[in-house]
């Protein structure tokens, strides 16, 4: 497990955004993301959660929805990794992995890949 308060954080998720290359955020349509301490109860070793309308499936009735939302759940997160360089690695891979969902990736393809 690794310390880490929460706005410290919240500034290793903004430098993981930062880090995505600019053309892909570009790409990024109506999404907010956010930070939470913990997953659902039902699922409390999720990392991230990405709720909304993947890109690949909007249609023309989808027009003034809300924004989507990326959360990132920073209790599980902490818990799972042994030293800061793993949990900044493992944030990094957790708002990529996110994102893709955004773009229409499922979570196999991005197993395959290494996003998972």
């Amino acid at each position: 497990m690794v310390q880490m308060d929460p706005a410290a954080f919240e500034d290793a998720v903004g430098d993981a955004l930062d880090a995505v290359p600019a053309e892909l955020m570009a790409l990024l349509d109506n999404v907010v993301f956010f930070v939470e301490e913990e997953p659902p109860a039902d699922d409390p070793d999720l990392l991230g959660l990405y709720d909304g309308t993947p890109l690949t499936e909007r249609g023309d009735a989808w027009a003034g929805a809300l924004p989507d939302r990326i959360t990132i759940f920073r209790g599980p997160l902490t818990r799972m990794c042994r030293d800061r360089e793993e949990l900044l690695d493992e944030i990094a891979i957790t708002v990529v992995h996110e994102i893709a969902h955004h773009f229409g990736i499922p979570d196999e393809r991005l197993h395959e890949l290494g996003w998972a």
